[in-house]
């Protein structure tokens, strides 16, 4: 006896759990010696099924702590399942080692809580899930974040209770790097978090940053973006079919203008085209650059698309978003989670795929790792490459 999971079951996997445990019951319990269950009244069964099991540690007893369900594991047979031997690596990270208060992540202690909570209700994820996958993902993500101040976007209590935007930071760990940006709306400096390494996003994942939202511009140049991007952002009305359309349009218009653009999934519902600027303009500039690119889109697919920002007179299209070039005003980074059914993740993109068949949820937090270790960073060049927008706008003009 190991423990008991009281946590990571959805509605459906509890009833499919229930109907299997409920054709192995039996009168007495299986173990050599009965367990103390605390005055809980258990249901025995006869040990036949293997599940998979996520926890942050081993009790000294030798009790599983913070214990989440993942799954029945018929894949699997008994005489295979063992107890894990664990490798040790001065350059490795393993939160299956990490106290119920602390994860020791390059000598700097993370706060860590809760690990157990479920986060994704519908499918079962919880924060440990999360945490995991930004640990597993850091090299790749953490590129986009550092130096950029950063909007948290906080579900502490999961995706179906509210969230809320955080921006002012305080009480953080000495180890966190902050910036004071002086806020014209606010009358007052903010300080903004800053996300410079692994433990910075861990910490920020404990918090409940499902998802995270860095400036489009580093504190070094705050006013000169490292890139614009253009929201296709759909209407309820729309399919992601249509949004599909819309892209390649763009990908036409780019191509004519000789820009090179890069497109991730929303991880929401629409598509995201960045265009890398290297920070050689200002957010005026690149705003006004975007609409007019956006205006070249919406001349090639009028039936699909507009550029109204009021919603009611849009009509049910295709919102072609450039308003979000303005400094402050973030969107969901590159490779980060979305607070979503299903858990999708951001999914960079080869234009190869931006084509029929393409789905939000082919990317997520379970599957995503395995993409990234075959593709590798397919934005990496939105940091290094630029865009010369005189010479962009002439072959557009001609």
């Amino acid at each position: 006896y190991i423990g008991n999971c009281g946590s990571g079951f959805s509605a459906g996997n509890q009833r499919k759990l229930f109907d299997q445990l409920k054709k192995l019951e039996v009168e007495n319990h299986p173990f050599k010696r009965k367990p103390n269950l605390k005055g809980r009244n258990p249901h025995w069964v006869s040990p036949l099924l293997i599940c998979e099991v996520k926890f942050s540690e081993w009790t000294k007893n030798g009790i599983m702590r913070h214990p989440v369900f993942k799954g029945i594991r018929s894949d699997k047979i008994p005489h295979e399942v063992s107890a894990p031997i664990k490798k040790e690596s001065g350059d490795t990270i393993n939160i299956s080692k990490a106290t119920s208060t602390t994860l020791d992540v390059g000598g700097l202690k993370v706060p860590i809580s809760n690990l157990e909570k479920v986060l994704w209700p519908d499918d079962g994820y919880t924060k440990y899930d999360l945490i995991d996958y930004y640990l597993n993902i850091s090299d790749y993500i953490l590129p986009y974040l550092k130096d950029r101040p950063q909007n948290l976007h906080r579900h502490p209590n999961g995706i179906k209770s509210p969230g809320f935007y955080q921006k002012d930071i305080e009480n953080l760990p000495q180890w966190v790097e902050t910036e004071e940006i002086f806020s014209k709306s606010s009358n007052k400096s903010i300080s903004y978090l800053l996300c410079q390494n692994e433990a910075s996003l861990l910490y920020m994942a404990n918090l409940g940053c499902i998802e995270i939202n860095p400036w489009n511009s580093r504190v070094i140049n705050l006013d000169r973006p490292d890139y614009t991007i253009i929201d296709l952002d759909p209407s309820k009305e729309n399919t992601f079919e249509e949004v599909i359309t819309v892209a390649q349009a763009a990908k036409e218009v780019l191509d004519v203008a000789k820009i090179k653009g890069f497109c991730k999934t929303s991880g929401s519902s629409g598509l995201h085209i960045y265009i890398p600027l290297n920070a050689q303009y200002t957010y005026e500039e690149a705003r006004n650059f975007t609409k007019l690119i956006c205006y070249f889109i919406e001349q090639k697919v009028p039936e699909l698309t507009s550029m109204v920002r009021a919603v009611k007179d849009r009509k049910g299209k295709i919102y072609l978003d450039y308003l979000q070039n303005r400094q402050g005003q973030t969107i969901a980074a590159p490779y980060c989670v979305r607070p979503k059914i299903g858990a999708p993740v951001s999914a960079p993109l080869e234009w190869k795929e931006v084509k029929t068949g393409l789905k939000i949820l082919d990317f997520n937090i379970k599957n995503f790792q395995t993409r990234i270790q075959k593709k590798g960073d397919l934005f990496i060049e939105v940091l290094s490459e630029e865009t010369d927008m005189m010479n962009a706008i002439q072959r557009l003009e001609n």
